[in-house]
């Protein structure tokens, strides 16, 4: 779609207008923020537009598209999906060996775990591999009710944050202030990053992890401005 308005602002129910008409989501709803600061970056992505729309240069307002529309349609049924991931939680898979990244990934993710244990009151089943081991059942279901307690932004924020790391914890670690962006991300590429180490890494490998940095970074800002 080509480039149509000429103004871009913001009314006084935070929606996001071009000449005057509010955005639209997919499904018809004005798309409307719940504060200032991401009505404003969502704004300054209409504003960024050049001859066409292309909406992967427009992350957050695909955030709020997906707050305002599918998640706001259904957030129990969309926190159920994302807390599910707690149930294969990366922090509970862990190396056979060799004996350094057995000893990082403790360093790194017994903290987190432990910190998980004491607010949500819950215990972790943690094994060597990648057999599946199945979670108690109170936890699965305390960390449902934590996810479930967000608002439909919140959950468009902390989604792309626990699907690319692959652990609910590190995800709820973050959204909590427990740790910051940078140590989530780093935990969430310890086997990566141990595997980069020992034997390189190639550009396509290289590249790929780089647009996944991206989009987790996307997410933390997302989150960050409600």
């Amino acid at each position: 779609m080509k480039r149509f308005w000429k103004d871009v602002a913001i009314d006084a129910d935070r929606v996001v207008t071009l000449d005057g008409k509010p955005v639209r989501t997919p499904g018809r709803r004005p798309l409307a923020l719940p504060t200032a600061a991401l009505a404003e970056a969502v704004a300054d992505e209409w504003r960024a537009v050049g001859e066409t729309i292309d909406p992967r240069t427009m992350p957050l307002t695909g955030l709020a598209n997906a707050a305002t529309d599918p998640i706001g349609n259904d957030p129990t049924q969309f926190a159920a999906r994302l807390a599910a991931y707690g149930e294969s939680d990366l922090l509970c898979y862990r190396a056979e060996g060799p004996p350094l990244l057995v000893e990082r990934q403790a360093a790194a993710w017994d903290p987190l775990l432990d910190w998980a244990r004491g607010r949500y009151d819950v215990t972790f089943a943690v094994t060597a591999g990648v057999m599946h081991v199945a979670q108690p059942d109170a936890t699965i279901a305390r960390l449902h009710e934590a996810v479930a307690a967000y608002d439909d932004f919140r959950l468009a924020g902390l989604s792309p944050v626990v699907t690319l790391t692959g652990s609910l914890v590190i995800g709820l670690a973050l959204i909590e202030g427990e740790i910051d962006a940078d140590a989530a991300w780093a935990a969430a590429g310890l086997d990566e990053d141990w595997s980069i180490e020992m034997w390189g890494e190639d550009w396509q490998a290289a590249e790929l992890r780089e647009l996944k940095r991206q989009e987790f970074a996307r997410g933390v800002a997302f989150l960050g401005m409600l």
